[in-house]
């Protein structure tokens, strides 16, 4: 089904409901998501940015036909090879074979990669622009923004920002807009999207919004291709990315663990009340990283100063959930946060070591560097050592 956004743009996308996983079983999607693709008509040619995921591809293809002859499609844009994005063009290209297909020196490497085929490929660079008659489409690259091959494109006369994956979020809402959808769940989504998808790139992130706002272009609506439409004060969400980009944190100490027969929860109990003793004004949450989501997890992890973490040892290791954690933690390069570390032991006791270790190298500057073991369930000694070392961890966190 099309949406019309304007006289000019027209949405013919995807609304995907029954999304739980993406990337894989990597990253959840609790609301679904959506695939935004744009029909841009001129007065003279049209173009059509982006496409749909593949498992798609037959129904888009079908809808598009019932909004525009295939062939007065002069032009197709792919701002980002991914194939959330590309996955339908190999069946659309079967219809409109020679139908020229504009992308960045990267995009044309990474579909034909991924598609093997020989289309006819426009390679475009920062500045280049094409023409649809009454209005232009002008390319801006944004290289790691999330994939190298990564571009926005801008519409001239409408003054409408096309930027792929970048402002989006996974939001199935038959709403389209940001100013008609709930709030809380929009920003929920969108900070989610940030934490998991583009944390280790905020440095360019941060120079890419300098460099388009340097460009003084009116932006009157930003279309993504996930989730919602930013039409009211749709530069909101460019100031949030730049906030977020900026080493950001809140208020906020994430007590992150998993336990084997409870003692491990126990003693994070107890650190979390010493924290609350020392520093009243924190937010403090707790996870247990066997049954929370990973993705929720590292949402909070990027909104907080600190995290503590912590796992008995088994077998001269930590638990799984909380090794598989750390690795999403070292992969996103958090800046600016601080990390202490504690766990239970039986009779070797190596997990705090380790985790102190996993923290170090995930860039976090470590509270305590010697952590908190405590030997078997903790009794009342130890429970108390765990909210003295919570009171440390709150003190340092004020």
């Amino acid at each position: 089904m099309a949406y019309k956004i304007n006289d000019s743009v027209t949405w013919v996308g995807k609304i995907d409901w029954e999304l739980r996983k993406f990337h894989g079983e990597e990253l959840s999607a609790h609301r679904g998501s959506s695939y935004n693709s744009y029909l841009v008509r001129g007065s003279e040619k049209t173009a059509l940015i982006d496409t749909v995921w593949k498992p798609f591809a037959g129904e888009f293809v079908n809808n598009l036909k019932k909004e525009i002859d295939l062939k007065e499609i002069d032009y197709i844009i792919a701002n980002h090879g991914e194939v959330d994005h590309s996955g339908s063009l190999t069946e659309l290209l079967r219809e409109i074979p020679g139908t020229p297909v504009y992308c960045s020196k990267a995009g044309e490497k990474s579909l034909r990669g991924q598609y093997h085929q020989d289309w006819n490929f426009q390679v475009v660079k920062t500045g280049d622009k094409l023409g649809l008659g009454d209005k232009e489409l002008i390319f801006i690259e944004a290289k790691m923004l999330h994939w190298p091959d990564s571009m926005f494109c801008y519409l001239t006369g409408d003054n409408i920002l096309f930027p792929n994956d970048a402002f989006g979020q996974h939001y199935a809402s038959e709403l389209m807009y940001n100013d008609l959808v709930d709030q809380c769940e929009l920003f929920e989504e969108a900070i989610k999207y940030y934490a998991n998808i583009l944390t280790p790139f905020s440095k360019l992130v941060a120079a890419k919004i300098k460099e388009v706002v340097g460009l003084n272009l009116p932006v009157e609506m930003i279309c993504p291709s996930h989730g919602i439409i930013w039409r009211h004060d749709p530069l909101q969400i460019v100031n949030k990315y730049a906030e977020w980009a900026d080493n950001y944190s809140e208020n906020q100490v994430t007590l992150i663990y998993d336990t084997m027969w409870d003692g491990t929860r126990k003693a994070a109990e107890a650190i979390a009340g010493g924290i609350k003793e020392a520093n009243n004004n924190i937010n403090i949450k707790l996870y247990n990283a066997a049954r929370s989501d990973t993705n929720d997890i590292v949402t909070e992890i990027f909104k907080s100063k600190a995290i503590v973490v912590g796992s008995p040892t088994i077998n001269k290791g930590i638990l799984h959930s909380i090794a598989s954690l750390m690795e999403m933690a070292r992969g996103l390069k958090f800046q600016g946060k601080k990390g202490a570390a504690f766990g239970c032991y039986g009779w070797s006791g190596e997990s705090v070591g380790m985790i102190n270790e996993l923290l170090e190298d995930a860039g976090f500057e470590l509270i305590n560097k010697d952590g908190l073991k405590m030997l078997w369930n903790p009794d009342d000694e130890a429970v108390a050592a765990c909210h003295q070392f919570g009171k440390e961890i709150g003190s340092a966190l004020k």
